[in-house]
């Protein structure tokens, strides 16, 4: 085992496992689960090579190992079959579009939220309805919280290293959600090229949650879309994107409640799209030029609804970090 990793004795007392892995500065602040011997051989049994390397994190260029995904996920709380999902996410992050450097050491706000897609949303009885931000459910809980351990102790992002984040946001802890499946909609991988019958995990760089909610209840496409194309010119006028020479691509989260509305009005995936791309209504100037007209996104395809959550009508805008970050959609690997 590497020295950064050090596996306890199973009759370690609770305590002494806290206070040994905060000496090593591990910690996120929660209380975490030790990282026994066996633990750690159920979470990597028969998938390879602990030295196995898939890339380097930013900011530190953190190796990212088998060794060093399996034990962070110990420590989150993993179970073994969570160890793909949280590899797949943290692997994503090192792709150039997502810019994990600048999302990581910002002095702004943003974290890495992961979307899981697919059979395996299923599988892991992961929670994709009711209060499916929030906690409850032990995977969504522990993917999030993994992959976060693994942004601070591999990729180095530690407050005041390299993370310079001015207040920081909840979501570092943990953030992680489902996407359902919704027949008027396809998901976010299969727009992307996936089959529907692949797992997939999509990774964000996102600033913050906003709620939103329809007019009059959202009784139209019109009343459910209007106040979400008010949250996105909002959150362009309020960060630096109007100086930015690219738009970010624009994320929010419907309740199957409202996805239902849409479809049963025909308003498919393209419609909805093509509506919020061309909704910029901007009201913020720079002092000298006019203001920023641009679309609300890079293209039309950058429009991004999905469909998760519980009963109800209430919406949730993911501002993604206006340093610029691509979210990133990879199918979940196999061992």
């Amino acid at each position: 085992m590497n020295e950064d990793h050090p596996l306890f004795a199973q009759d370690i007392t609770y305590e002494g496992a806290q206070a040994q892995l905060e000496a090593l500065d591990l910690s996120d602040g929660l209380p975490m689960v030790p990282p026994t011997l066996d633990r750690f051989d159920a979470m990597i049994s028969g998938r390879g090579a602990l030295d196995q390397s898939f890339g380097h994190l930013m900011p530190l260029m953190g190796d990212l190992t088998l060794e060093a995904v399996a034990y962070n996920c110990i420590l989150a709380g993993c179970r073994p079959q969570e160890l793909p999902v949280v590899l797949t996410a943290a692997e994503s992050c090192a792709d150039g579009s997502f810019n994990l450097l600048g999302v990581l050491s910002t002095t702004g706000t943003p974290t890495v939220a992961v979307c899981v897609h697919g059979p395996l949303v299923a599988d892991l009885e992961m929670n994709t309805g009711s209060n499916v931000l929030g906690p409850g459910n032990r995977a969504n809980a522990c993917i999030g919280r993994a992959v976060s351990l693994i942004m601070r102790n591999v990729a180095g992002a530690k407050p005041g290293v390299a993370d310079m984040a001015t207040m920081g946001q909840p979501g570092k802890y943990t953030f992680c959600f489902a996407e359902s499946a919704h027949s008027g909609f396809p998901s976010l991988p299969e727009r992307r090229g996936f089959s529907s019958d692949e797992s997939c995990v999509t990774v964000l760089g996102v600033s913050g949650t906003a709620e939103v909610l329809p007019i009059s209840g959202g009784e139209s496409p019109e009343a459910i879309l209007q106040p979400i194309a008010a949250a996105m010119n909002s959150s362009i006028d309020v960060s630096s994107l109007t100086r930015k020479p690219e738009r970010n691509e624009q994320i929010f989260l419907m309740p199957p409640e409202m996805a239902n509305i849409l479809a049963k009005a025909g308003w498919d995936l393209s419609r909805v799209q093509d509506y919020l791309f061309n909704a910029r209504k901007p009201y913020a100037y720079d002092g000298e030029n006019d203001p920023d007209g641009r679309p609300m996104a890079p293209a039309v395809e950058d429009i991004h609804p999905i469909v998760t959550g519980g009963v109800g009508v209430k919406m949730t805008h993911l501002p993604l970090w206006a340093g610029g970050s691509r979210t990133v959609t990879r199918a979940v690997r196999t061992f």
